[in-house]
Formats: C-alpha cells, structure tokens, sequence
C-alpha cells in the first residue's frame, strides 16, 4: 500500500518531486485559523492503517510547531500505521548548552517533543555544533542527510575552473565534502565577529587561483553578513565571477536582494523550503533515507528481524 505524503503548507516546493521518487500519495489538508488564532486543521481523505509522512518548513518554528503536533496526533487517531516527518531545514539546533545560568536548552528539549510524536525524522545537513548526531537528542530514528551531491551536480555542469570557498571554519566540513565530489580546490576564511552584524573575514592563497571562479559555499544563508563580507573579499582578491550555493536560503532581512546586489553572478539554494531561487531538487538524497526507514518499519510489523 502506498504511503501518504501530507504537506504543512500547499506550496512546499519538495512535494511533488518526493511523492514521484517515493511512490506516495498526495493527501490534501484543510488549515487555517479561527478567529482567535486557534488552529483548524482537516485531514481531507481516509488513512487506512497506512503510513504517514509529514512534510514541515521549520524555517519559523514557533507558529508552526502546534500545528504540526496536532497534526501528528489526528494521524493517529485516525488509524495511520506510523507517522514520519520530513523536516528538511531541521529548527532548534543552535541552542544546545546553557551558556548563561537559567537558559533554556531548546535542543533535546525540542528533540525529546517531536520524538513523543512521530516515529521517525529526516532532515537535510542540520547546523549541528556540540551534538554530533542527531540520535543524541532524539529518541526515534532520525537521519540527515546530506545535500553535498546535489551542489556537486550543480557544479559538474559548470565549464569553468571553480574554487570552492567557505567564508569560515564552520563551513569547512559543507565545503570539503562538495570537494570530495568535484575535485575542486578549496579556500576557507577565518572569521571574527565583531558585532551581531558586523564580521571580519580574511582569506589566505587566493592568488594561486586567478581566472577561477569563486563559489561560495554555506549550509545557510539568513542575515548573509557573512557572505557578504566574503564577496566583498574576493572581488579584492582580483575574482569577477563569484557564484554562490546554500543548502537552506533563508534570507533574512532582505539577504537575498543584498547578496545580488553585491555582484554576485548565480544565487542558488536547495528546495528544502520555498523562496525565490530554492531550486536545487533534493529529493534524489532525502528519497532513499525515507525508503530505507519505511523498509525497516514495514519489516518489523511483520515481525522481520531488523538488519
């Protein structure tokens, strides 16, 4: 029987792409809200003992979130076999240790309330830092993935020598992986913070690499002060072709006009949420994790040992 795919939002751009590489099945809810700011939701159809899976953008969270719970406990209620959810910009993250006495810990606070919920998760390159992995927080099956091989093919298709360039050393890890698939050389910045929208970013070895082009790389883009200040220092360095990749393009505070502005020639991030230039499909990567974890949970109801 085929599962159920059951977006949050009519527009999530993964939609149709993730049913077609899944073999699932559409099913539309009604949302909106009373009045008061209570959330009306309706499950338009049947579920049948089958499995559902939840398509969320956590880009802003806290407006979201109830919706999502409830929807996940109607699933249920209703009779769905197991509910999943894909959320492929994975919210929470950054608030993993109490850094001031009284704080919040939002991360496995976070993890500890979707896990009560669904069953499994799958996310695309969460901003991990002191978590390592995702199954440190939570409790159920939960897989990220990586988004490397679609900047990658995006990449292979250029004809043109590309310098692979991380404005700072967490971009490292985004950046050496795409390397890993394009053989392109890199470059990573050293960052200083000096404000909370105010950076210094020197790099070192640009020289060796005129006439390439310069493609920035990041797992987000939100305020993009960040990249920015990189642009800036690479049309310093003598580069005139910068292109620029993310995996999540949030773009905050007007980041996506201001980033092109700045001369940046393509502006691209992956379709793990709406938004103007959010085309890079990853249903070829989020697809497999998603069978596998369906496999696993159709083989343990019939009581097939788990390999």
């Amino acid at each position: 029987m085929k599962p159920l795919l059951i977006p949050m939002e009519a527009d999530l751009p993964l939609s149709t792409p993730l049913c077609g590489a899944l073999g699932a099945e559409a099913m539309e809810l009604e949302r909106r809200r009373f009045p008061d700011g209570e959330t009306y939701l309706r499950v338009m159809g049947t579920l049948e003992q089958r499995h559902c899976i939840v398509l969320a953008n956590l880009t802003n969270p806290d407006p979201e979130v109830p919706a999502l719970l409830f929807l996940a406990d109607t699933l249920r209620e209703m009779g769905a076999a197991k509910v999943g959810l894909i959320a492929p910009y994975l919210c929470y993250m950054r608030q993993d240790r109490r850094f001031h006495p009284g704080e919040a810990v939002t991360a496995p606070s976070f993890a500890r309330l979707i896990s009560a919920y669904f069953d499994w998760l799958v996310c695309v390159d969460p901003h991990l830092h002191r978590i390592h992995h995702l199954d440190e927080v939570y409790s159920i099956p939960a897989t990220a993935v990586s988004a490397a091989p679609v900047l990658a093919d995006w990449l292979a298709k250029r004809d043109e020598p590309c310098l692979l360039v991380g404005p700072d050393a967490e971009s490292r890890q985004w950046v050496s992986t795409v390397a890993g698939h394009t053989g392109s050389p890199i470059a990573v910045g050293e960052k200083q913070r000096l404000g909370d929208r105010t950076v210094e970013i020197t790099f070192k070895g640009l020289a060796d690499f005129a006439g390439y082009t310069a493609v920035l790389l990041d797992d987000v883009i939100s305020s993009g002060h960040t990249i920015l200040e990189s642009v800036e220092k690479l049309k310093a360095a003598g580069f005139s072709r910068i292109d620029c990749l993310t995996v999540h393009g949030l773009y905050a505070e007007g980041a996506q006009g201001k980033l092109k502005d700045a001369g940046i020639r393509h502006l691209l991030a992956s379709n793990s949420i709406p938004g103007s230039g959010n085309t890079l499909d990853l249903s070829p990567v989020l697809a497999p994790a998603i069978k596998a974890l369906l496999k696993n949970f159709a083989e343990t109801s019939q009581g097939i040992a788990k390999s």
